[in-house]
């Protein structure tokens, strides 16, 4: 089941423009990072195909940012989002299907594909 995310001023608010869909390598994954006051909030967004789906910067089962580098979040193979601490995978819904989190869920960070750019929802 999905975690909600506690409000987090940093957070960019709906209709926010995230970056143009030709940006994305298709598969592939960005990171977003959101600074407000001593707040941060970090985000990222998987491409496959014309899909895109967001989900907030933290694995569940440790609470560290997935990636050691930016927009490295897919597997070689890119069929999974793999936490780099620990490698748990994750299906692309987010869904973790290996490592410590099994069973649990990436938490969602609702985006659109609208106009040929990814905006926050």
């Amino acid at each position: 089941m999905a975690r909600s995310e506690p409000d987090n001023a940093a957070r960019p608010p709906p209709g926010a423009r995230l970056c143009a869909l030709t940006e994305l390598a298709d598969p592939g994954g960005k990171s977003f990072r959101f600074r407000e006051g001593s707040r941060m909030f970090a985000g990222f967004v998987i491409r496959q195909g014309e899909t895109v789906a967001g989900f907030v910067d933290s694995c569940p089962h440790a609470g560290w940012p997935l990636a050691q580098l930016d927009d490295r979040y897919l597997t070689r193979d890119a069929r999974h989002i793999l936490c780099a601490g620990h490698g748990a995978l994750f299906r692309l819904d987010g869904h973790c299907v290996a490592g410590p989190c099994a069973g649990e869920d990436l938490t969602p960070w609702p985006v659109e594909v609208r106009d040929g750019d990814v905006w926050t929802v």
